[in-house]
């Protein structure tokens, strides 16, 4: 019995180191799997941190182009006048068109151009078309000769597109566009008032480079 014991307990004693090893291997692995795991779980947090500050560059470096894309498109536009007003927001892939214009094919031609910008996903064309008057078509001719006749403010109609637009909706004045100091802009405004048959004048120009 004993030698039977003995040899039971000598064959139950010899596979103990190599359960030993076994559960120590175990052990390793499972420790090196923790750290294979921490690693590997630590990787998508990391990258996670650094993806967003990447997609956030090339986020703004895309809104930046096309943004000066959408300037270019817009003064391409053969209808563009200055008696119309064409803005523009951009809400990453998705653009807001807005302003005024005298001709429909304008406000068409302008969604059109801005579609086909590489990166743009959805027109929201928000343009006014304004109402056909030759009460306000005089007044346009009127408020040009006042604000372009003047001495001080000639130099604004050089260029392919003068930069102070003149918008007449219903008799109302609205000007936009940019001139050079807070003294061109209160002139052109007070040209403006002085023109017969204005109702109102809203002076929305801005000065360029001011600080």
């Amino acid at each position: 019995m004993r030698h039977v014991l003995a040899l039971a307990v000598g064959r139950r004693r010899l596979p103990s180191r190599p359960r030993q090893a076994q559960i120590l291997l175990l052990f390793l692995v499972a420790a090196m799997g923790g750290g294979l795991l921490y690693a590997q779980s630590g990787q998508p947090k990391q990258s996670t941190e650094e993806k967003p500050r990447e997609a956030l560059g090339h986020g703004i470096q895309s809104t930046d182009r096309i943004t000066r894309e959408i300037r270019h498109e817009l003064l391409m536009l053969p209808y563009y006048t200055l008696f119309d007003e064409l803005a523009y927001k951009v809400d990453g892939p998705k653009i807001t068109l807005l302003g005024k214009v005298t001709n429909p094919a304008l406000k068409s031609d302008a969604e059109d151009a801005v579609k086909k910008i590489e990166g743009v996903e959805a027109v929201d064309n928000r343009i006014e078309v304004l109402p056909l008057s030759p009460v306000d078509n005089r007044l346009r001719r009127a408020v040009y000769r006042a604000i372009y006749g003047f001495d001080g403010l000639t130099r604004y109609a050089l260029g392919t597109l003068p930069s102070i637009h003149i918008i007449v909706d219903r008799g109302r004045v609205t000007l936009v566009g940019t001139v050079d100091s807070e003294a061109d802009r209160n002139m052109a405004g007070l040209r403006a008032n002085g023109v017969p048959g204005v109702f109102s004048v809203e002076n929305k120009l801005t000065v360029e480079n001011a600080k």
